[in-house]
C-alpha cells in the first residue's frame, strides 16, 4: 500500500462510516454474542478441544464455500495465514481459558484491554502513526470501556483475569498482523490457512497440556457448529474490510464488542431467572 493511501486511511474523519465499517460492526455484535455460547460449552469440554473444534468447523465451512480457491493457494497466503492463525490461537486459548473462572461479561470487558494496544503495534510493527483524531479516539474508548467495567480498586484479578489480560496481546497483534497483510493476499484463502492453522495448534497442545477428548455432548456440538459459522464470517469481513480500514481504526470498532458481550450476558440472565420463577410458579 502506498504511503499517501496509508496517510489517507489514518485521517479519515472518526465518523465517517463506509460499507466495510458499517460490516465491522456488524461482526462485532456478532463477536460479543460468542462469549457466552464459549462459557456454556465449556461445561462439557476444555479449553484447547473446543478451540479447535470450533475453528476446525470454521475452516471446513470455509473450504465448503471456497469453491476450489485452495488450488490457487501463494506462499505469502500460507506465510500470512500461519502468522495471523498463532495469533488467533493464542489469544482465544487464553481466553477461553481464563472463561472458565470469570462471568463472559466480564471477559469480554477485560479482552477490551487490547484497544490501546493495537495503534502501538501498529506503529512498531507496521511502522504506521496513528492520526491524532485516533489516538484520542482510542483513548476516549478504552476509559468509556474501563468505567462500563467498574474495576473494583484494591482487589486482586484472579486466574480468569489475568489469563484473559495477557491473551489481549495476541489479539491485538491479529488485529495488525491482518492489517499488514490485507492487500497483498486473497482474504478467502488467508481466511482458510488461518482457521486451519488455529485449529491444529490447539489440538496438538492438548497432548502437551494433558487435555482428554470429552464425552459426546449434544450442547457441545451445536455450540461448536453455531461458533464455527460466526468464526467463519468473522474472519472472512476482517480480512475484506481492514483492506479498507487501519488498525486502529478497526479497533474503535471492536471496542463495542465487551457492550454487545455484556448486552448479551444480561438477557440470558433475564430469561434464565424468568424461566427459574415460571418453573418455581407451575
Amino acid at each position: 500500500m502506498s504511503e499517501g493511501r496509508i496517510s489517507s486511511l489514518n485521517s479519515r474523519p472518526i465518523l465517517l462510516l463506509g460499507k466495510a465499517e458499517l460490516a465491522l460492526i456488524g461482526i462485532t455484535v456478532l463477536w460479543g454474542a460468542t462469549f457466552l455460547i464459549v462459557q456454556t460449552a465449556l461445561a462439557d469440554s476444555g479449553p484447547l478441544f473446543f478451540v479447535g473444534l470450533r475453528f476446525a468447523t470454521a475452516a471446513v465451512i470455509t473450504i465448503v464455500i471456497s469453491r476450489g480457491a485452495l488450488t490457487k493457494i501463494a506462499r505469502k497466503e500460507l506465510i500470512a495465514g500461519s502468522s495471523i492463525g498463532a495469533g488467533i490461537f493464542l489469544g482465544y486459548t487464553l481466553q477461553t481459558w481464563g472463561l472458565q473462572y470469570i462471568p463472559s461479561s466480564t471477559s469480554a470487558f477485560i479482552t477490551a484491554a487490547y484497544v490501546p494496544l493495537v495503534p502501538i503495534l501498529q506503529w512498531l510493527i507496521l511502522r504506521r502513526r496513528p492520526h491524532l483524531m485516533s489516538w484520542i479516539g482510542v483513548l476516549l474508548a478504552f476509559l468509556g470501556l474501563v468505567l462500563l467495567a467498574g474495576p473494583q480498586p484494591g482487589v486482586a484479578p484472579g486466574r480468569g483475569e489475568m489469563l484473559t489480560l495477557i491473551s489481549t496481546l495476541a489479539i491485538a497483534g491479529e488485529i495488525v498482523l491482518i492489517s499488514r497483510w490485507a492487500n497483498e493476499v486473497d482474504a478467502l484463502r488467508v481466511t482458510i490457512v488461518q482457521l486451519a492453522v488455529t485449529a491444529l495448534l490447539a489440538f496438538t497442545f492438548m497432548v502437551p497440556m494433558r487435555e482428554h477428548v470429552p464425552t459426546f455432548s449434544w450442547l457441545l456440538v451445536s455450540c461448536a457448529c453455531g461458533l464455527g459459522v460466526m468464526s467463519a464470517v468473522i474472519q472472512l469481513v476482517m480480512n475484506w474490510a481492514q483492506r479498507t480500514v487501519s488498525a486502529t481504526r478497526a479497533t474503535l470498532i471492536y471496542a463495542g464488542e465487551p457492550i454487545w458481550a455484556g448486552v448479551v450476558g444480561r438477557i440470558a440472565g433475564e430469561l434464565s431467572r424468568t424461566i427459574v420463577i415460571a418453573h418455581l410458579c407451575s
